[in-house]
């Protein structure tokens, strides 16, 4: 079984998506971490973010591995652990040139469809999994939250890790990623099967909760054939 969960940062989509894959006891695939990885790497060369050839080498020549748990997806950087150095707000900034790369894009798409077929069953949340990545999933969500609440939510996560963040900071660069990632996630809006849902006024249970039911819905099995995952 495969679950894709798309939308803009701050949505939600990250914490339901390991939730959910605890629940249905399958993989997490927290495909957004593979381009904060290559943006950190890049930040640490030190090179011009705008820099199209620079940006590449450093892509092509970072030794990137993920571990996908039911609840976490740990990463390695040329065998580091960065899974809570890709969180800064530094990163976050340094992002949307990695994404906005069409070759990295590439590159990064081809490694995703190879851990999913490693993984077999997963949910994999990102900004175009069930758009372009996996467009065979057999349940496909879009999250939408309203900018203020989005950015409420990343600052208190940013401050939970003591970062010196302001809630304006947050909320511009969220805004500034809404612009260059919102093609990513907005074809599936057009799609048949797919369900958008607000999590605007939502709990993270709330949400877990809903996809749950969507899941059910749909007819899918579990990784053991549970048809009911709320049993799980």
């Amino acid at each position: 079984m495969i679950v894709t969960i798309d939308g803009p940062a701050g949505s939600g989509k990250s914490t339901a998506a390991r939730k959910l894959a605890a629940r249905l006891e399958i993989a997490y695939l927290d495909t957004g971490a593979m381009y904060r990885a290559i943006a950190l790497a890049a930040l640490r060369s030190g090179i011009d973010l705008s820099d199209s050839d620079a940006l590449w080498g450093v892509a092509h020549e970072a030794r990137l591995a993920l571990d996908c748990g039911p609840t976490f997806t740990r990463v390695r950087l040329d065998g580091h652990d960065v899974s809570e150095a890709i969180r800064s707000m530094a990163v976050s900034n340094a992002t949307s040139f990695v994404a906005g790369h069409p070759a990295i894009r590439r590159f990064l798409v081809d490694e995703q469809r190879r851990i999913g077929r490693e993984l077999g069953s997963f949910v994999s949340e990102g900004r175009d999994q069930g758009s372009v990545v996996f467009p065979q999933a057999d349940v496909k969500v879009v999250l939408e939250a309203a900018l203020d609440r989005r950015a409420q939510r990343r600052f208190q996560e940013l401050a939970a890790d003591g970062e010196e963040v302001t809630l304006d900071e947050v909320a511009a660069n969220l805004q500034k990623r809404d612009g260059a990632d919102s093609k990513q996630w907005e074809p599936l809006l057009k799609l048949p099967g797919v369900t958008v849902i607000d999590t605007t006024h939502m709990t993270i249970a709330d949400v877990v909760e809903r996809l749950t039911q969507i899941i059910e819905a749909s007819g899918q099995s579990g990784p053991d054939g549970i048809q009911s995952v709320s049993s799980v």
